[in-house]
């Protein structure tokens, strides 16, 4: 497996007015991402909205992001379910079309026991051979994966370490002190990133990066290099984007600020609603304090 580490997009799916997937500004975005330093690419996760597509636009996504990237940088694919085979359905096409690891969460709405998301969890890596980080949002999911379960995983074959979206960095730091060998920490919560990855995390699964990777790759690859001053003083660029990209539903504010700066259409499938114009002010003025207009 190419190193998942540092800045992981967690990319928006452009869309069509009508609502149908804009293929050809994915490509234009996975470029961008690509000459800005990105290091992975994670696709159809929460932020590409990934509740909405179907599932053959959520293979067809994963296989143009694959494709398109062409071993530039590693393609995480987004493949989660409530439902277990379909979440192995997912990540069998993954590992067909050539992504490098998949991305898989806790099994949502279903509310789940931990012995049920630890078989979830060992039913697919028995299934498909293809390295999974795990995805622990409690906020979403309403089934928050215990820090003992998340590690009991860590011992399935394949699995190579957990996005931690609680945003609770005292969770996230026993995640790191008890991580056996090879099995990795990563942020889904830019806000605390820099503190994760100052104690050792991996990286980031960041929405921030989907309007400024460049600045989100530079910060951290000068935290995991340790270089403190410099991580924080870019933490502090843009920590109203951190913010402000969830002053409303997500991803509605990450993809305005796209619109805004050129790069997608502003359009979201329903039930989500496009940025008010409170939110627009708001993500406005963020962007404007990271020196992004």
């Amino acid at each position: 497996m190419k190193s998942i580490h540092g800045s992981i997009v967690a990319l928006v799916t452009p869309m069509h007015a009508d609502g149908a997937i804009d293929y050809a500004k994915l490509r234009s975005l996975i470029d961008w991402h690509i000459a800005e330093g990105t290091n992975v690419i994670g696709v159809v996760g929460t932020t590409g909205e990934s509740p909405t597509v179907s599932m053959e636009e959520n293979c067809e996504v994963i296989r143009v992001a694959v494709e398109h990237a062409a071993g530039r940088v590693p393609i995480l694919a987004g493949t989660g379910a409530n439902a277990t085979r379909e979440a192995i359905e997912l990540a069998r096409y993954a590992k067909q079309v050539g992504a490098s690891a998949h991305l898989s969460v806790v099994p949502y709405y279903n509310k789940p026991s931990q012995d049920g998301i630890y078989a979830h969890f060992k039913a697919i890596t028995e299934a498909v051979d293809l390295p999974l980080m795990l995805y622990n949002v409690p906020g979403r999911t309403v089934a928050d994966m215990a820090p003992e379960t998340a590690l009991r995983c860590a011992a399935l074959p394949g699995v190579f370490g957990i996005k931690e979206a609680t945003g609770n960095i005292e969770r996230a730091a026993w995640l790191i002190k008890h991580a056996p060998e090879g099995f990795a920490i990563y942020s889904g919560d830019d806000g605390t990133a820099l503190a994760l990855m100052l104690m050792g995390g991996a990286g980031v699964v960041s929405v921030t990066s989907n309007v400024a990777p460049k600045l989100m790759a530079q910060m951290c690859a000068v935290a995991r290099a340790g270089e403190v001053a410099k991580a924080t003083a870019l933490h502090f660029q843009l920590l109203a984007l951190h913010k402000q990209l969830f002053c409303e539903p997500s991803p509605a504010p990450t993809k305005w600020a796209l619109s805004r700066l050129g790069h997608i259409e502003n359009n979201l499938r329903l039930p989500l609603l496009p940025l008010t114009p409170a939110g627009q002010s708001a993500v406005e003025a963020a962007m404007r304090d990271a020196h992004l207009l």
